[in-house]
């Protein structure tokens, strides 16, 4: 892999020359001589600054250092760890490779003439040597000597183009102030906030750049890869032209592709291994995501007609991804808390029966008078208002919430919840089964072990769920990963699992993101990764994956069906949660809309039940289609 960084050095830097670089395509302005006014130009314009030779602010006020062996050995000592340090080569070989042992920097900066004796200094260190090219020839020429760091000034995106094609065998990835895979933890408690919020508004959950694109999940704009592609990781007119699947691909990544296509699922190490793809990768592994899909279920892409209750925005917790739940604080509008009555949830139950739906979705915030008795109360009032739908309700945050409230076990409550007509739970409050990322994200939240407990608990009673992972904010391949794992480790024990559902966060409202403390939402190559990876973990295991139209548009769900995607969802009919975060998609679908967007891509729709039976296809009537 070799990285490279769009990166402006100045000795100052204003907000309007900010903005122009920021325009051009920098990320990363390196400041020399300046002092914490340019610094502050320079974040203002969401760009990161980095101090250069003769930085006057002393050790804050920028993302990252370029220093002198020496300089490089006292910021270590003062505890700046090495992915906020790069080493200028100067001196004597021995001691720069000392500064770089001791420092653990990410880059070694030298010039072009001596890129091959710095890749010998730099050898058995992490250090990637690192140099500025101003041509396609002088990039070539230093890869080929060793570097493995490119710093480009005023490279615009159609000489990116030639670079990546005149680099052909090597993966080629943006950078940007600070090394792919920086810790989120570290960089949010070393940086100021002011950095923390520009680096995070940069980056994909690998720390590589972002694609700069306006799309983000949730917003109502067109996908961002060119037609006939999967990918946006590129913008060039070569990148467009180009066949799926056409550019470099790691041997490594290429091997578990063809591990999974002979029907070996890949390890957790590979899962995350996948999930890191980019550009070519991603198309590759969106191909042989779609021939599994294609073996498991053929070209039938399913859907269901459904109506989906957000009973209650009260809520005892403060998760930092949403913006639906409120306290008991007084507000009006969409920002007023409400608890809808018995009578209100039976009435919309009826009314999604004379609409044609097989399913309701039950789901709300916890509230903090309700108790298990609470729970049983509202699936009472559907099943006597509409007796014949399939009642899918209650994450397992509600489920456990309940049993606690009544001193229950969950197998107890699960098994009165079923009594009262409890059909079966959605795979929600999941968010991402990895704690460490549960501690930034929900931390008053249960524990991954506390919703494994209780979905297998369901399972065992014979009531089956679907799974969900809700990613693209404080996450990334490692955690993604490790809840896909515990997905299929659990489905192998139980097989309860219906469906996996992956759910793009949706940023534009979210606490966490409006703190400055979470990415925009995943990338477009994020989802089309998190859709396409989940059908390889989880093949023979898991064998429907949905796509969200809510959170991506049904142009967006339906570009998934060539990602290994095989259902649509359901028609909701209405949704509050992801609106409330800022989506714009809409509140429901039609089954012709989604039939219509079924066929655009050649494939063909069914209707289906919420346990993936095959519904009647009689004509939805008014409000389901």
């Amino acid at each position: 892999m070799i990285t490279y960084c769009r990166v402006r050095p100045a000795t100052d830097a204003n907000s309007a020359r900010a903005e122009t670089w920021r325009r051009e395509g920098t990320t990363t302005v390196e400041l020399g001589g300046s002092g914490e006014a340019a610094a502050s130009a320079v974040l203002g314009a969401g760009l990161l600054p980095v101090g250069g030779a003769g930085w006057r602010a002393g050790t804050g006020g920028v993302a990252a250092w370029v220093v002198a062996p020496g300089e490089a050995a006292a910021l270590a000592a003062a505890s700046v760890p090495g992915w906020r340090l790069t080493v200028l080569d100067r001196g004597g070989r021995n001691g720069v490779a000392e500064a770089l042992r001791r420092t653990g920097a990410a880059y070694l900066r030298t010039g072009r003439s001596r890129v091959a004796g710095a890749a010998a200094t730099a050898r058995g260190t992490v250090a990637a040597v690192s140099v500025f090219a101003d041509t396609v020839e002088q990039a070539v020429i230093a890869v080929a000597a060793g570097a493995g760091d490119l710093l480009l000034r005023d490279w615009d995106t159609e000489r990116l183009g030639e670079l990546r094609a005149a680099l052909a065998g090597h993966l080629l990835v943006e950078r940007g102030a600070l090394p792919p895979g920086a810790p989120y933890e570290a960089v949010t408690a070393m940086l100021d906030p002011a950095l923390v919020r520009a680096y995070l508004g940069q980056v994909d959950g690998s720390g590589a750049v972002r694609p700069r694109t306006s799309w983000a999940a949730g917003r109502d704009l067109p996908i961002p890869p060119p037609a006939g592609r999967l990918s946006a990781e590129w913008a060039d007119p070569v990148w467009a032209a180009g066949p799926p699947g056409a550019g470099a691909i790691r041997p490594e990544l290429a091997a578990v592709l063809e591990r999974s296509r002979a029907g070996r699922r890949p390890t957790t190490t590979e899962i995350g291994l996948l999930l890191t793809g980019r550009g070519a990768e991603v198309e590759a592994v969106a191909e042989a995501a779609d021939e599994l899909r294609r073996r498991a279920k053929g070209e039938a892409v399913t859907y269901v007609l459904n109506r989906n209750i957000n009973y209650t925005n009260r809520c005892r917790y403060r998760c930092g991804f949403c913006a639906f739940s409120r306290g008991g604080r007084e507000a009006s509008g969409r920002e007023a808390p409400f608890l809808m009555s018995l009578e209100e949830v039976a009435a919309q139950a009826a009314a999604a029966v004379a609409a044609g739906a097989t399913e309701i979705c039950l789901q709300g915030g916890i509230h903090p008078a309700f108790t298990g008795d609470s729970y049983l109360a509202l699936l009472g009032a559907v099943r006597e208002a509409a007796p014949g739908l399939h009642l899918h309700a209650f994450s397992p945050l509600e489920v456990w919430h309940g049993a606690e409230t009544l001193g229950m076990g969950v197998g107890e409550f699960l098994g009165r919840l079923r009594e009262v007509g409890l059909g079966s739970l959605p795979g929600t409050a999941a968010e991402i089964l990895d704690d460490g990322v549960r501690r930034v994200l929900c931390p008053d939240k249960i524990p991954t072990a506390r919703w494994v407990e209780v979905v297998a608990a369901a399972h065992r009673l014979g009531i089956p769920t679907t799974a969900t992972i809700m990613f693209g904010h404080v996450d990334g391949p490692a955690s993604w990963a490790r809840h896909l794992e515990v997905v299929r480790r659990l489905q192998g024990q139980t097989g309860g699992f219906t469906e996996f559902v992956p759910l793009p966060f949706v940023h534009m409202e979210a606490p966490l993101y409006r703190q400055g403390r979470a990415r925009p939402g995943p990338t477009w190559d994020e989802v089309v990764l998190l859709h396409g990876v989940s059908r390889l973990a989880l093949d023979g295991l898991v064998d429907n994956i949905q796509a969200s139209w809510v959170k991506l548009g049904l142009d967006g769900a339906a570009a998934l069906l060539a990602a290994g995607v095989n259902d649509l969802g359901g028609t909701l009919m209405e949704e509050s949660i992801s609106r409330a975060a800022g989506a714009a998609h809409g509140a429901a679908v039609t089954a012709p809309d989604l039939e219509r967007a079924i066929r655009a891509v050649g494939r063909v729709p069914r209707r289906r039940t919420t346990l993936y039976e095959a519904a009647a296809e009689e004509p939805a009537r008014s409000g389901g289609g």
